[in-house]
């Protein structure tokens, strides 16, 4: 029979709970629905997410997720934003990341993160356009307000992360307000994939 030393552990028979403790994530999103309903279908508890969609410019939306900050408490903050016609982007960025919020913006619109799914986009295209090229790469036709379009793109997630961290790379000094086409949603996704896979 071993002996126990000081370093070693006896354990029983039972099985104990390893489970990590699950971080609580808010989520806080300049669209009213298209990026609140990609948030709420992720595959996570909802008792550990909230999403919040406003339709707000970028700089009221720091705001109001201060006010939603003080309402609970949250391990992970998230400001997701487009760049839209905004001039104060990147100030905003900056606001956000002052208050302890991490940031998944888009530059021009949400939708580059689904485009990224299917292909690597690294020239600017009209907003527009996004819905446009959506139609043809989903073979249906593109709803804004989708509450289905996490579920139809899952399985290509892994897809458009690559594509985003590369698209990230082709700036050497970067400017979001500048880096046309961009986006960080995939640091968030990944973010929420660490927690809840």
């Amino acid at each position: 029979m071993a002996k126990n030393n000081k370093n070693s552990r006896v354990y029983s028979g039972r099985k104990v709970n390893t489970r990590e403790v699950k971080q609580r994530f808010l989520i806080v999103c300049g669209g009213e629905e298209t990026e609140k309903n990609y948030f709420d279908c992720f595959r996570v508890p909802g008792s550990v997410i909230r999403v919040k969609g406003l339709n707000k410019d970028p700089d009221t939306l720091i705001n109001k997720t201060i006010e939603y900050q003080q309402q609970d408490e949250y391990d992970q903050v998230w400001c997701v934003f487009d760049k839209d016609d905004f001039q104060n982007f990147n100030s905003t960025i900056k606001k956000a990341k002052n208050e302890g919020f991490e940031v998944a913006y888009s530059n021009e619109a949400f939708e580059l993160w689904y485009v990224l799914h299917f292909e690597f986009l690294s020239s600017s295209i009209p907003r527009k356009d996004y819905i446009n090229k959506l139609n043809k790469l989903l073979g249906k036709k593109y709803e804004k307000n989708s509450d289905t379009i996490y579920d139809d793109l899952f399985d290509m997630q892994e897809v458009a992360i690559r594509n985003a961290e590369n698209l990230l790379k082709q700036y050497n000094q970067p400017n979001p307000a500048q880096d046309n086409p961009s986006t960080t949603v995939h640091k968030l996704v990944k973010a929420l994939n660490q927690q809840y896979r």
